[in-house]
């Protein structure tokens, strides 16, 4: 009876021992998806030199460069001594381990938004990376950008955090798509223009940008007809996501490109479906985006027509 009670525990040990790495490996694949649908940290591997996710990418801005930071799980250079609270404000709240402010062009404006356990799949997930020890780079910004104990005057003025919170005036796939381009996909990043301070011009929300990350302009995807994406359906929009190709035939360029390769395309059709709704259903500003090259190139031509610069202004 003794010997038949020992075995009954091994055998139940065994099988909590087996549920537990059950739910471990579950967690890291929804954190895989989690990650493809914020573009594949794309911001955080030098494009064709460095390794995966160990940082050093510039990314130029108005107020200077900086630098994507190591999130390898190297315990030294990366994130891999970073507990679950650590990443979490890291996400949430913009605040490192340390308690110093980051940037904002880490996007945990956006990213504040996204769901608890999504966060903690996130990094379960980035903790199976390979780690790879490099040091971050300093960020090359002038001062007063660069006083980092600003940064909580910034906030003040351009950051409120809060998970994100369905609207139930909306469908299902309204707010799952909200969730994605809000939250994870973290769109208005780049896709609205900036203030004299860094922070999103909210009534131009996704109307496009000529200074986005790497200092290209970035279209306008709102749905104003002339300026936008007004003319494209949902499954336009959705074979962008997956392909990288516009109704027009073009294919984007730049960083969009490398999200949807490392990231958007990787999420099931009805998640891009859903991200597409979401977009169609944003009020149409119009807010035309020519690239700098072309800009520089016609500058009378755009005078002449009267388009609307990125501020509202003719």
């Amino acid at each position: 009876m003794k010997h038949s009670s020992g075995f009954l525990a091994l055998i139940l040990l065994l099988f909590f021992a087996v549920q537990a790495l059950s739910g471990e490996a579950d967690g890291v694949k929804r954190g895989e998806y989690i990650f493809r649908a914020t573009g594949g940290c794309t911001c955080h591997t030098e494009e064709e030199v460095g390794a995966f996710l160990s940082g050093g990418r510039a990314i130029q801005t108005p107020f200077g460069t900086l630098y994507g930071t190591n999130i390898t799980p190297d315990e030294e250079t990366g994130i891999g001594d970073w507990g679950e609270p650590d990443f979490v404000r890291a996400m949430r709240e913009g605040v490192s381990p340390r308690g110093a402010h980051y940037f904002p062009v880490f996007p945990y404006t956006s990213f504040t938004r996204i769901r608890h356990q999504d966060l903690l799949d996130l990094r379960a997930y980035l903790l199976t990376v390979a780690p790879v020890r490099k040091e971050n780079r300093a960020h090359e910004v002038q001062p007063p950008f660069s006083w980092r104990p600003l940064l909580w005057g910034w906030k003040l003025l351009n950051f409120r955090p809060g998970e994100f919170e369905e609207d139930p005036a909306r469908s299902a796939e309204w707010n799952r798509g909200a969730y994605l381009a809000q939250a994870l996909g973290h769109c208005e990043e780049c896709h609205t223009p900036r203030n004299l301070l860094g922070g999103l011009k909210k009534n131009m929300a996704y109307a496009g940008s000529r200074q986005g990350p790497e200092g290209e302009a970035v279209s306008n995807i709102t749905p104003d007809v002339e300026t936008g994406i007004g003319t494209w359906t949902v499954e336009d929009v959705v074979f962008l996501l997956k392909t990288g190709f516009k109704p027009s035939g073009d294919d984007v360029q730049g960083l969009m490109a490398e999200m949807i390769d490392n990231g958007f395309k990787h999420l099931s059709d009805d998640d891009l479906r859903a991200i597409a709704v979401y977009l169609r259903s944003l009020p149409p500003v119009r807010n035309e985006v020519p690239s700098r090259e072309k800009e520089a190139g016609n500058i009378s031509e755009g005078k002449a027509s009267g388009m609307k610069s990125e501020n509202g202004q003719d």
